[in-house]
């Protein structure tokens, strides 16, 4: 009976067909991958014009913000400036009628929340074109 133990062979592992697999895979996903941009919003940038805009105008719906944050809709302030508010006082001018213009006019020094609020506001009602206004300077003109 031979009782001496055998030299035990310490397993290999061959790691370079893993390593390649893993890498065709990196790049099969890198060039199979395309980049969707779902969530861009497309903003029209405000133009500063040496006309004026004729708020007046029955074509216009012009929405104010004051250096507090309170709203003026085409110049008559609203009585506290939460946007039910807004958008009662919105609907009670115009209607049902959408093809306006709507104009923000924002104090440099007002919030930033009232100008993103007057913005929702005007995109839930439905309005498709709404611009903000803006002042030039006399180095522009």
């Amino acid at each position: 009976m031979n009782l001496l133990s055998r030299s035990k062979e310490e397993p290999e592992i061959n790691l370079t067909s893993l390593i390649d697999v893993v890498l065709l895979l990196l790049v099969f996903f890198m060039v199979s991958t395309s980049f969707v941009r779902e969530a861009e919003i497309n903003i029209r940038l405000p133009e500063a014009n040496a006309q004026p805009v004729d708020a007046t105008n029955t074509d216009v719906l012009e929405i104010g913000i004051t250096q507090t944050g309170s709203f003026l809709v085409n110049g008559r302030q609203l009585v506290n400036s939460d946007r039910r508010r807004l958008r009662a006082a919105i609907e009670r001018v115009l209607g049902d009628d959408r093809d306006v213009d709507v104009i923000i006019r924002a104090d440099s020094e007002s919030f930033h929340q009232a100008t993103v609020t007057a913005i929702s506001v005007a995109g839930e009602l439905g309005f498709s074109s709404i611009n903000i206004a803006t002042a030039t300077t006399p180095e522009s003109r």
